[in-house]
Order: C-alpha cells, then structure tokens, then sequence
C-alpha cells in the first residue's frame, strides 16, 4: 500500500490491475484503516481515470456475492449518490413505480454516506426485509415484480471499508462504483452519475458490456433527472439531452424536490407520493425517471413510457408493489 500512496500522491495513477489488487487485498484485511482512509482520501484529491475505476469495479463484482436472477430480464434503476443535493428517494421511488408498471426490477441500494438518507434507509425504516436469499428474492419479482439487493450483503469484502466510509461522511469513489456492481448482473440498468466527467467513463465502459443501459446526469449536478433543467443521457446507440418538454412538464424549482434531513422526513415524503398525496412537483419527477427505466426496456417512446408511469402511479400499482414487499418482509 505505501508504495501505491506515493504513486497517487505523487499525482501518478495506478493501472487497472493495480487498483484491481488493492481492493482485493482491502477485503482480505491487509490494510490497517489509516492506510485505506488515506487511499480513499487521496482520490478525492484528483480525477479517477478510467483504468482505475475499471479495476475496482472489476474487483467488486470479481469479490461479490452473485445470485442467479436473469430469468426476470430485470432492470436496475440506481444512482451514484454523491450530488450533495439531498433529495427524496427518486430512484427509489421510481424503482417502485416502474415495477407497478409492469416491469422487474432488482433494486441495488445501500445506506447513505453523504447524503441524509439512502436508498437503504428509507425502505429498512419501512419495513423492508433485506436478504440475500435466493428465494425470498424471487417471491419478491413473482408477487412485487421488484426485490431489494442490499449491497452489505453482497459485498461482504468490503466489511473493511464501511465504518471508514461513514466516519468521513463524504463520497468517495464506491458512490462511482455502487450501480456498477448489481450482484444479479441485470440485463437492464439504468444508471444516474453525479457529474459530467463520470458520465464518460461510464459511458466508456457500459459500451464494454451487454447490458442494455441508460445513463444520465442533470446538467445542474443531479445524479437523476430532476427535471429542474436539462438532462445528459448516454445510450449504447445515442447520446443526447432530454429537457422537462419533452415529458410536457415546466421546469421545477430545486426546492420542489428536497429530501428533508432525517430518515423519518425522507419516510414520510416516500409514503405520501406513494399514496397519492405527493405535489405535482415529486410526481412529476418520480414518473419522469420510472419514464427514462421503462424506455429503456420496453423501447417505447419517453411520451408513452411517462404515460405508463403516471398510471401506475395514480392508479395504485406502485403502491401496491411496495405494500407486497413489505407485507412479503414480515411473514
């Protein structure tokens, strides 16, 4: 590890093969935790390239827990995190509605580092069973259409960087890597990035895979579309920008969608939008992610995926998904 450190401190860059090694010596417990903080502090000094980013995902998915899914041809909808926006749990919710609309969906999430309230948080707070059964996981996509893939559970390699990770309370570079290491290998993803520079890289290696992707970044720091400017989208055919008109909506004002600053705040919004009861502003932007996912898979146009999306919304069907979950949680 220490000659890594001057390597990066020196502002050179290690290879693909390299960082590769590093986090697989971080999971077998070689690194004392002054030397894993510093390595991850070190990249939140200067870029990541490429290379680098490859070789830990690549480590990830290598030291992962996989479980047999792809007969449900499932999309993961998932965010980096790491905007510093705090808003509700778009993708969360969008997870749901997408799955009331009548498609799988095999949800990667986790607890929230720099942010109030992650994907995890919110849906352990409500009563979600996080597990790795294969089973339990199952039922979940036959009844809800939709399962939770806690990453803790999945990565149990990265047991080492976790409590570093919440002691320094800011992202590192496993926001980057959390939707790139769904441990069910779904065929379809879609996936939202924090800034533009990331956007490109992930744009250079989803184009290594099959997967069936769609990836965006607001162009105002978003790692979703927020609907409160212009979007970024990468496909494996297409690359363009995609504006609120061209899902008939008016441009939101960021306020319109904050998350609030507790667990119990962020809860509450989720089950409001969830039973009706969210502003046109939160449905708006949940229906317009759940859109871009059902795109994705269906290759419908936005207009029409949108329209699905409203519908399973207003109509119950997302509720009804995660009311299965839950109720699935605690027999």
């Amino acid at each position: 590890m220490k000659q890594i450190l001057n390597k990066l401190i020196n502002q050179e860059s290690i290879s693909s093969e390299e960082a590769k090694k590093v986090l697989v010596n971080i999971s077998k417990g070689d690194y004392n935790q002054s030397q894993i903080a510093s390595f991850l502090t070190v990249f939140m000094m200067r870029s990541i390239t490429i290379e680098e980013l490859s070789g830990f995902r690549d480590a990830l998915l290598e030291l992962c827990i996989p479980v047999d899914l792809k007969d449900y041809k499932a999309i993961d909808l998932c965010g980096t995190g790491g905007d510093g926006k705090d808003t509700f749990n778009i993708s969360t919710l969008a997870s749901f509605i997408t799955a009331g609309a009548g498609l799988n969906v095999t949800k990667h999430g986790n607890y929230g580092v720099s942010s109030a309230c992650g994907s995890s948080n919110v849906m352990e707070y409500l009563g979600v069973k996080f597990t790795s059964d294969t089973d339990f996981l199952k039922r979940s996509l036959d009844e809800a259409g939709i399962c939770v893939l806690h990453a803790p559970l999945f990565h149990p390699a990265m047991k080492h960087v976790a409590p570093i990770r919440r002691e320094l309370g800011v992202k590192t570079f496993f926001n980057m890597l959390g939707p790139m290491v769904n441990p069910s290998f779904p065929k379809h993803q879609m996936v939202g990035v924090f800034n533009l520079e990331l956007l490109r890289m992930y744009g250079y290696l989803y184009q290594t895979t099959d997967i069936n992707y769609t990836i965006l970044h607001a162009l105002d720091g978003y790692d979703e579309i927020s609907l409160t400017g212009p979007t970024k989208v990468i496909q494996k055919k297409s690359e363009y920008i995609i504006n609120p008109e061209d899902f008939g909506l008016d441009i939101l004002n960021q306020e319109n969608i904050y998350g609030g600053n507790s667990i119990a705040t962020s809860a509450k919004i989720f089950t409001q939008i969830l039973e009706g009861q969210g502003t046109d502003a939160q449905n708006h932007v949940v229906c317009a992610n759940a859109a871009m996912a059902i795109a994705t898979v269906t290759e419908k146009s936005v207009a029409e995926s949108f329209e699905m999306a409203k519908k399973s919304l207003i109509e119950g069907n997302a509720l009804h998904s995660f009311k299965t979950l839950v109720n699935l949680s605690i027999r």
